[in-house]
């Protein structure tokens, strides 16, 4: 231990502990890639519901102005009290956020959880080679804005 202590204090830390550091860091940041292997999991069991991929799906097309929980659940045709439940698995997936305004709820897809989850399970694809980018902006549409379509 006193080995240990005298190296550090001289910034020559063991390579054990170097390689120890780097290959735990390498499983939780999988190829550079910032999401972790457990916030993937998390999202993806989420997802593998199919009310919750349909909630997430609306809030995707809904874009980042979101919709309220009524609105959505007479979208998805659910009541209330169910798909306060599948949000709030979402909310925790980080698949959802949540904004209240005046006396209704709004859920927006966080954009970034989603695009990161896609990265995530896009790395490496091809076999190295270059494949089709995913999208930069999360709502970029080829007609336009939201207002110039309605």
């Amino acid at each position: 231990m006193g080995d240990y202590v005298t190296r550090v204090s001289r910034n020559q830390i063991p390579l054990v502990y170097i390689l120890y550091f780097e290959y735990y860091r390498s499983i939780e940041t999988i190829h550079g890639i910032a999401m972790q292997t457990k916030k993937v999991v998390s999202a993806l069991a989420a997802l593998a519901q199919e009310t919750r991929l349909a909630v997430f799906r609306l809030l995707v097309q809904a874009g980042p102005e979101g919709m309220a929980a009524t609105k959505i659940s007479e979208q998805i045709g659910i009541p209330g009290s169910s798909l306060s439940f599948h949000l709030k698995e979402m909310l925790h997936a980080d698949l959802v956020t949540s904004r209240q305004e005046s006396r209704f709820v709004i859920y927006s897809a966080n954009f970034a959880t989603m695009s990161g989850l896609i990265e995530f399970l896009t790395a490496n694809c091809c076999g190295g080679n270059p494949c089709t980018p995913i999208c930069s902006t999360p709502c970029a549409t080829a007609g336009g804005d939201k207002s110039q379509r309605d």
